[in-house]
């Protein structure tokens, strides 16, 4: 056979699989509530989210590799009143690992920003635990003027923290790209 047969064939048979891995469609992460409230002092983002994870994550959780996401905030303001342009006055990104704990057959949740560990016994209610944003208080510094900013947030499965030897795979198949868009959160 000739090279160039050879290397039409792998073409073709490669971008059958891509088009089927679209067809199949991956879940996606929803942003079910964001409401921002006003208490004495501040404001504060109240939010849930649901993480519909696909067979394979579910896979890779049970046989004890660490998933991290990530939930990402940013609060927004016009540039002026002819624009539709916005400038980021203030993001944060909160990280957490989950990862099964086979000895405890627990599932473990780690914040990676504040190391706080909890442990669930099901994947269902660590996830539920996962989705839950209470009184996440806001930056007064930025919120003079909060009739004009808008503060959205999204979530997602940072694949690039996932091991080396998984990424490569990760990146390629849409069966781990699950994120939410941005949602434009509630004000008061």
């Amino acid at each position: 056979m000739h090279a160039c047969v050879i290397v039409k064939r792998s073409l073709i048979y490669l971008s059958f699989l891509l088009l089927s891995n679209i067809a199949q469609g991956a879940e996606h992460i929803s942003i079910l509530y964001a409401q921002v409230t006003k208490t004495d002092t501040n404001y504060s983002l109240s939010a849930t989210i649901y993480y519909p994870l696909s067979p394979r994550i579910i896979e890779a959780i049970d046989h004890g590799v660490p998933i991290t996401f990530y939930q990402e905030f940013q609060l927004l303001e016009p540039f002026n009143i002819y624009w539709q342009w916005q400038q980021n006055v203030w993001s944060r990104t909160v990280r957490y690992q989950l990862r099964y704990h086979a000895l405890s057959k627990q599932y473990i949740l780690l914040s990676l920003g504040t190391l706080q560990r909890r442990s669930f016994p099901s994947l269902d209610i660590a996830l539920d635990d996962l989705g839950k944003i209470e009184s996440l208080s806001l930056p007064p510094k930025h919120l003079i003027n909060s009739s004009i900013l808008t503060l959205q947030i999204r979530s997602g499965v940072d694949i690039h923290a996932l091991p080396t030897p998984m990424r490569l795979g990760a990146l390629i198949s849409d069966k781990w790209q699950i994120k939410s868009p941005w949602v434009d959160a509630t004000w008061p």
